[in-house]
């Protein structure tokens, strides 16, 4: 089980500073955001985010889907299975501060600014541990066994997209 743990939460620290990283750079408006990307390379434009998040939403849904299929979940392992699927959304992201308004802060705004987002995910991954944990609790060996294989699976992926992304 602590296993599982940590690899849910690398998992999810991983993918929420892939998501921080990209919606705090970007700028809230598309003209902005192009003289933003000039002096970021790495800032991505809001069509961009969308068309990323919409990806990102499609591959959840399959993985979750297909994760359905093979654990066979019972009629009483539903409800469970529901809630699971509920915590384990996407979360909405929350509109972006200006890149300007970021260069206005001093460097102790910025790092208050940065670890109230932080507080936000750590909050969010430990909703999505206490749905794992009490789905978990509701599978029988066997499904746990597919649902652990499962995971290490989709996280070995990730951090190879991961790898390719920092490769460019």
């Amino acid at each position: 089980m602590n296993k599982l743990k940590q690899s849910l939460l690398v998992m999810f620290a991983l993918v929420g500073m892939n998501v921080a990283g990209v919606v705090h750079a970007q700028s809230s408006s598309s003209a902005s955001a192009a003289s933003v990307s000039a002096d970021h390379p790495h800032v991505r434009t809001p069509e961009e985010i969308q068309k990323w998040q919409e990806k990102v939403k499609e591959r959840m849904a399959k993985r979750l889907a297909d994760l359905h299929d093979k654990l066979k979940i019972t009629a009483n392992q539903e409800s469970a299975w529901k809630t699971f699927m509920q915590a384990m959304l996407p979360a909405s992201v929350a509109e972006p501060m200006p890149a300007k308004d970021i260069d206005k802060m001093t460097t102790p705004e910025r790092m208050a600014a940065s670890l109230e987002k932080m507080k936000r995910h750590e909050a969010m991954m430990q909703s999505r541990l206490d749905a794992v944990k009490a789905f978990y609790g509701t599978l029988t060996q066997d499904q746990q066994k597919i649902f652990d294989e499962a995971h290490a699976h989709a996280q070995k992926e990730m951090q190879e997209r991961m790898a390719k992304q920092m490769d460019k």
